[in-house]
């Protein structure tokens, strides 16, 4: 089944987004997805709603249509649509408006937007990316200290993605260290990282998945055999168990995973929001 989807915000859309891929990942259906932001005016909801309407037309399967829209106007307009329209937020509204005993304030942008209640917030997000990116790889071993996460592990194990979306989505000052080929004969942990021992935490994978990605950047080359993936993840799983540094198989999880594991597993706070 091949449905058309719709996520559709006068902000960033990344709510719409979030909220309608989770309810989607429970129906074996495939979809083509479009990403709508910033739906502000009239106009721009009439040509959102028009191409809703031509999709509907040409597939004749009514397109499903995630939004969150304050503007009653604008909303009306794509709720108007020929499409399944679902409002993400609206669902959830009534029923805490009654516990909470307020009326709600609906203010577009709240949510991704700069306020004065989350520019602190904001700004240390900001701060946890530059200090990430500078600490990359192993680049500088300098202010550790002021990290809240050391990763470990072997080339292309997932240690640099991983590191930005903590420090993207989470605000979390994240360093990475990478143990090389030239270090697997006499593998030892750097004395510049024995200090921060609780802020370690490395990332393994199997060797047959590290050979792979590796051949994708450095084909048929020893870096990507899998005789070499073997004695790099053995060595390194090897100093984890060793030090008592907790590891996370990074195989079979996405980025997204990997991170939250991390934090829930290292009792990290996080600051989204």
């Amino acid at each position: 089944m091949e449905r058309s989807v719709f996520f559709i915000s006068d902000g960033t859309a990344i709510t719409a987004e979030v909220v309608g891929h989770a309810v989607l990942s429970q129906f074996p259906v495939s979809t083509t997805s479009y990403t709508l932001p910033f739906v502000e005016s009239e106009a721009r909801a009439i040509a959102v709603s028009e191409q809703i309407n031509a999709l509907y037309k040409q597939s004749g399967a009514r397109p499903l249509v995630f939004y969150s829209i304050v503007s009653p106007v604008v909303r009306a307009i794509v709720e108007n649509s020929a499409g399944f329209c679902q409002d993400v937020v609206q669902a959830l509204v009534a029923p805490l408006q009654q516990e909470l005993g307020l009326a709600p304030d609906p203010v577009a942008h709240r949510t991704h937007g700069l306020t004065a209640t989350n520019l602190t917030k904001y700004d240390a997000r900001i701060a946890a990316i530059d200090y990430t990116l500078a600490h990359d790889d192993g680049i500088s071993l300098r202010n550790l200290d002021q990290a809240q996460i050391i990763l470990l592990g072997v080339s292309r194990c997932g240690k640099t993605p991983t590191s930005i979306y903590l420090a993207m989505q989470y605000g979390i000052r994240a360093a990475n260290y990478p143990f090389i080929a030239d270090d697997m004969d006499n593998l030892r942990l750097p004395a510049a990282l024995k200090p921060y021992h609780d802020k370690l935490f490395g990332l393994t994978i199997d060797p047959e998945r590290l050979a792979a990605i590796r051949d994708e950047r450095l084909n048929n080359s020893q870096y990507a055999s899998l005789r070499q993936c073997r004695l790099e993840i053995n060595e390194v799983q090897s100093l984890f168990r060793n030090h008592q540094i907790p590891f996370l198989n990074s195989t079979n999880h996405s980025v997204e995973e990997m991170a939250t594991k991390i934090m829930d597993l290292l009792g990290l706070n996080r600051r989204m929001y």
